[in-house]
């Protein structure tokens, strides 16, 4: 097995990207730190560029090729983020790119990808097609292979974000690092093993692709069904802990770092937010979710925080019927306007099945304050004759 890099080697990629990634912020979170009773600070490599922390990785291997191996350029499989690094970095260096990614992958990152100026091919449903293809097209063509997680040098280069934070949160109890593969945890856990040794290493993982689950998760940048053999031999001996958060867990971590942040955060870089809002992270102090990225689809954001803002009983969806003659529909939208409710959108359903024949069914889109708020509309609606089917 490949060795695994050593402090010298972190520190080495380190003044690589010097210039080159940015030494991403790390947020104070009151908002987090009250709801989960101890001090919350966020490192937000969201805000890294190409929208993750996945260039350190990529820019420290291909950045070390030599003359000939940069004209051979350099291949990739990738959800996402690794795609976007890995051509990002390859432009940089004068390298072209290919990257194979999953036919779902989301269309931000397909679209991000080749504006870094890389070739696309999509292939199957899941990332292990992918990494299938990339070598057999690396068996073909002579181009290097640059892996997203079993790399030393990748490795190396997500192992920056641990020195980083050694300076920057002093007082540092408990990092919350998501694991896909294993790289970012990996790097990360050597680098503060080394430079913090008391620190508590907690990584992360998305129930849905754990064995038994569903396969699926909104968190596609962990989308890995196993940490990679030599990712997984460093985290067996500098994890202390592992835990799992559910998509929904995800979600509402998403919404909040939305909302009371104002970060936006894709759903594998709020996994670390989600397993502390779970009560899943031990210890006391100073815990440091890593936001490993921000690349979220547009589509699947809107749909979270719709999701997000009916769990929190802020947004209500319901059906209802009125009479079908002028005027009853008014008379319905007076008296939710009296109730302090902000209709969002309202759809007639004349034809559904089993209204009679004198009423039309109608579905209502509610703004609304909380749970309190959703129940008092629901009473009164039915107080007053509107019988009424919650659907949110």
């Amino acid at each position: 097995m490949t060795a695994a890099p050593e402090l010298g080697d972190i520190e080495a990629a380190r003044r690589r990207l010097d210039g080159v990634a940015r030494v991403t912020p790390v947020y104070g979170s009151e908002t987090l730190s009250r709801a989960v009773g101890r001090e919350v600070q966020l490192k937000g490599e969201n805000l890294q560029r190409t929208g993750s922390f996945k260039i350190r990785g990529a820019y420290n291997r291909i950045s070390t090729l030599d003359e000939r191996e940069r004209a051979a350029g350099v291949v990739a499989a990738s959800a996402g983020n690794h795609g976007q690094a890995v051509a990002w970095a390859a432009r940089e260096v004068g390298a072209r790119a290919r990257i194979f990614m999953p036919q779902d992958a989301p269309m931000a990152k397909v679209d991000a990808t080749r504006h870094y100026g890389a070739d696309i091919e999509l292939t199957g449903p899941a990332i292990e097609e992918a990494l299938d293809a990339a070598r057999a097209y690396v068996e073909s063509d002579g181009a290097t292979f640059v892996h997203p997680f079993e790399d030393p040098r990748v490795i190396a280069g997500q192992g920056t974000i641990g020195l980083e934070l050694a300076d920057q949160v002093p007082n540092i109890e408990t990092a919350i690092i998501p694991i896909g593969g294993g790289g970012l945890a990996s790097g990360i856990a050597l680098a503060l093993r080394a430079a913090k040794p008391g620190v508590r290493i907690v990584g992360v993982q998305a129930e849905g692709t754990l064995p038994g689950g569903s396969g699926y998760t909104i968190a596609d940048g962990i989308a890995v069904k196993k940490p990679g053999d030599l990712t997984m031999s460093i985290l067996d001996r500098v994890l202390d802990d592992l835990v799992s958060v559910s998509d929904e867990e995800i979600s509402e971590a998403i919404v909040v770092l939305l909302e009371r942040t104002k970060l936006v955060v894709e759903g594998a870089g709020a996994v670390g937010v989600a397993a502390l809002l779970a009560g899943k992270v031990g210890g006391t102090g100073c815990a440091v979710p890593v936001l490993s990225g921000g690349n979220i689809d547009a589509t699947l954001l809107i749909s979270v925080m719709r999701h997000g803002l009916a769990v929190a009983g802020r947004y209500l969806v319901l059906r209802t019927r009125v009479p079908d003659r002028p005027g009853e529909l008014a008379k319905l939208l007076t008296l939710l306007a009296r109730e302090r409710v902000n209709v969002v959108e309202v759809e007639h359903q004349r034809e559904a099945a089993g209204l009679p024949v004198a009423e039309t069914g109608v579905e209502l889109t509610l703004v609304t304050r909380d749970p309190a708020h959703c129940d008092e509309i629901m009473a009164t609606m039915a107080q007053l004759g509107y019988p009424a089917e919650r659907l949110t």
